[in-house]
């Protein structure tokens, strides 16, 4: 298994599950773009941008981690925008199911008399992926995985995301910068979508007074830091959605690099004797599940 982001670990998963013995090639250096991923079990939400594959596929994540990790809340989503940004609201319930019209501070005290209206997905879920990854690649290891940075043996497969576009030259990379916020001031139980026609963004409550805030969207290679003009217009946001946040600290920023393929959906291959399960893009978390068994029927027909 080459990689150790969030596809590795799910296709690891399932092939340890049925008695395979494996073994997870990373570089610990090289951090893979799950690391920065909000962790958003959102296959509803995704309507509004993705193609019907992710609503579908996405609808088979927050099961399969609840039955592998702990942690998984099933407190749904909710999506809100500025009052002078209502008609984004209005297109955002046109385009996506699953959802009921709520006052936003009926489930989310924290935005009393903040927001009018909101949209909640009631049946969407979320987990922290970088403790999610934790879990995985502990529950291995004790399945006597191991976990090396040498060279592989045995049959390939290769989950190296955008890292693998060495192979697969039509992967790009859709760089995403996010920042870890913590505050005591505000408290949320469930990601808190925030539509704007130029920078839409996301909260996503971690532990302890901890926020995940993103993300933004561009199309480039470059892996370098978080730029000020998207610092600047994720901390807007941030203040749009609740004015204390301006008195949160900023813990961390960071910038991923997601791998996706021409079509913005997941491909699970088999050319010149190496598996591989690439090009998820922005659904990581939500289509890494349903993916590695995909890949696990495919190696399943193509050694009988």
């Amino acid at each position: 298994m080459l990689g150790s982001g969030v596809a590795g670990l799910c296709v690891a998963t399932l092939l340890a599950e049925h008695g395979e013995s494996i073994e997870v090639i990373s570089d610990d250096d090289c951090r893979p773009a799950s690391h920065w991923a909000g962790g958003m079990l959102a296959p509803w939400c995704e309507a509004e941008s993705a193609p019907a594959e992710v609503i579908a596929w996405g609808q088979h994540a927050a099961a399969w981690w609840a039955k592998r990790i702990d942690g998984v809340a099933h407190n749904g989503t909710l999506v809100i925008a500025p009052p002078r940004d209502s008609q984004e609201l209005i297109r955002f319930a046109s385009m996506t199911s699953g959802h009921q019209w709520i006052t936003p501070s009926e489930i989310e005290p924290a935005l009393e008399n903040r927001f009018a209206r909101g949209l909640f997905f009631a049946g969407e879920a979320h987990l922290d992926p970088r403790v999610a990854m934790q879990q995985l690649r502990h529950n291995l290891q004790q399945a006597d995985v191991k976990f090396h940075n040498g060279k592989p043996s045995g049959q390939i497969i290769d989950c190296r995301g955008i890292h693998a576009a060495d192979a697969q030259p039509e992967l790009r990379a859709v760089r995403g910068e996010m920042l870890i916020l913590h505050s005591d001031e505000v408290h949320l139980s469930r990601p808190v979508r925030l539509l704007h026609p130029r920078f839409p963004c996301y909260l996503v409550p971690r532990a302890s007074g901890r926020f995940m805030l993103g993300a933004t969207m561009v199309e480039s290679h470059d892996d370098s830091p978080i730029s000020a003009r998207a610092m600047m217009e994720l901390l807007s946001a941030a203040y749009t959605l609740h004015p204390a946040l301006a008195e949160a600290r900023v813990l961390e920023s960071g910038t991923g690099l997601r791998p996706a393929y021409r079509h913005n959906l997941p491909e699970v291959r088999y050319e010149q004797g190496i598996f591989s399960l690439n090009g998820l893009y922005r659904h990581g978390f939500l289509l890494a599940p349903i993916m590695a068994e995909k890949l696990l029927q495919l190696l399943t027909q193509e050694t009988m």
